[in-house]
């Protein structure tokens, strides 16, 4: 009788042992699957975070941009405006720096 008994504590164990290992397995699985919906949900993140950091660099390179190209339209407009004031004046400095480059170059 007592072997029997010993033989099922026996067997008892080793279900118990076998329904831990099973309860092992499925938490592991269960804190696996949990880490990958956190990296998941971080790469989700980075993305837009990473999207919103480059759509204001952007706007503000644009914002450069056209605030540099409004000062040279401004400077070509204003280049202009003082050669129709003094086309003949405009003329004699452009032959002198055209003569002084040309100096320039031949040295």
């Amino acid at each position: 009788m007592e072997a029997k008994s010993g033989q099922n504590d026996y067997e008892q164990v080793r279900e118990d042992l076998q329904k831990l290992r099973d309860d092992l397995a499925k938490l592991t699985k269960s804190v696996a699957d949990g880490q990958k919906n956190n990296i998941s949900h971080l790469r989700d993140e980075i993305r837009r975070e990473s999207r919103e950091a480059f759509d204001q660099v952007k706007q503000k390179g644009d914002e450069a941009f056209n605030r540099a190209r409004d000062a040279g339209t401004k400077a070509v407009d204003d280049v202009e405006h003082k050669i129709e004031e003094r086309p003949f004046l405009s003329i004699i400095i452009m032959f002198l720096a055209g003569l002084l480059v040309g100096r320039l170059l031949d040295r």
